[in-house]
């Protein structure tokens, strides 16, 4: 494996994996350590070319930084992006090469699973290293897949927003949701539970049709899901969902969903403030599967977890209150307070044994 450790002006530190026996081709781009150490899942994605690869991974280790932060963890912000292979591949290789990758950095950065990736992957890299979470839950402890957890944290800031944006419970709402993988689904299921109506869309017919008909909900297409007729838009599949030309043709007052790096550019968080969409801003409400990976890895009790993740919706009060009394968009007051915890740079939390 060769290992080529970069400076970055974006991010404290990048290591490029190359294994070509392994199939590995990916980036870790290290963020910030000054909380703790860089925390981030691994994203398993068909990307064009590794300078696509790079942009992503730094993207978002700066989101896992504000969102660590924000979340009150004594964590930094790290990510994993591998580039998946074409055609034929040995996964159980492939991810134990990465495995080698993350023990060599000693620490400083911990994986767990993101989109594309699985417990079984992350189980796969700890038989080479102990900075990984998202592990077979044992009893007693948090882990496992921590989609539910995420989908959870959405649920209940979505709960808040609904009140404060609409004046509605989400039983009285509908709510449009792009994408339901594991987040998506988990999200879907709560909404249902709680009355909510759904529109949903994915990729993958097979399993958007599964879902509309365990929850009751009307199938869009992915092309016009963004113009669906509902109170609230739940973004819950890739980043950069918003942009000049897709936050005009939003229907909804609302949005909140479990999407990383929803906005394209800063300037389309104002765009969706001048059409008066409040948009609650996706790191501090997502925040609920790197909670639980947190628990896991520094050895919290699952009540903890559960306590932290409900409440998302409180830290979500926070950032709007911060937003009205400055007068700015949600995304640039949750900027703010997320960079002033990282400023204040609180006491680092010790490696698990």
């Amino acid at each position: 494996m060769v290992l080529q450790v970069e400076g970055n002006s974006l991010v404290d530190e990048v290591v490029v994996l190359k294994d070509a026996a392994a199939g590995l081709d990916g980036v870790i781009a290290i963020h910030s350590t000054v909380l703790g150490p860089g925390a981030g899942g691994c994203r398993f994605w068909q990307y064009a070319d590794g300078e696509a690869a790079f942009a992503d991974a730094v993207r978002l280790a700066e989101g896992m930084s504000y969102k660590n932060a924000m979340a009150g963890l004594p964590l930094g912000g790290a990510k994993a992006v591998l580039r998946r292979p074409q055609g034929d591949f040995d996964r159980t290789a492939l991810f134990r090469a990465f495995g080698r990758a993350v023990a060599r950095l000693d620490g400083r950065y911990v994986t767990a699973e993101d989109v594309g990736t699985s417990v079984a992957d992350m189980e796969v890299v700890a038989g080479e290293t102990r900075h990984v979470a998202g592990l077979t839950q044992r009893a007693g402890r948090p882990g496992g897949d921590p989609s539910p957890h995420t989908a959870l944290g959405v649920f209940v800031a979505m709960e808040h927003a609904a009140r404060r944006r609409l004046g509605r419970t989400l039983g009285e709402c509908t709510v449009a949701i792009q994408g339901v993988g594991h987040v998506g689904e988990a999200l879907a299921h709560l909404l249902h539970g709680a009355g909510a109506r759904l529109i949903v869309a994915d990729v993958d017919s097979s399993r958007v049709a599964r879902v509309a008909v365990e929850t009751g909900a009307e199938v869009a297409s992915t092309a016009h899901i963004l113009s669906a007729p509902a109170d609230i838009f739940a973004p819950c599949a890739l980043g950069g969902v918003f942009h000049a030309d897709t936050v005009e043709v939003l229907r909804a007052a609302l949005v909140c969903g479990a999407a990383n790096n929803q906005l394209a550019t800063p300037a389309d968080g104002e765009r969706l403030a001048r059409r008066g969409i409040l948009y609650a801003p996706d790191y501090v409400v997502n925040a609920g599967g790197i909670i639980n990976v947190a628990g896991e890895y520094l050895g919290w009790a699952p009540e903890d977890v559960a306590l932290r993740v409900e409440a998302t919706g409180k830290r979500l009060a926070a950032v709007l209150d911060h937003a009205e009394a400055q007068g700015v968009p949600p995304h640039v007051a949750a900027d703010s307070l997320a960079r002033a915890a990282i400023a204040a740079g609180r006491v680092r939390a010790p490696v698990p044994a």
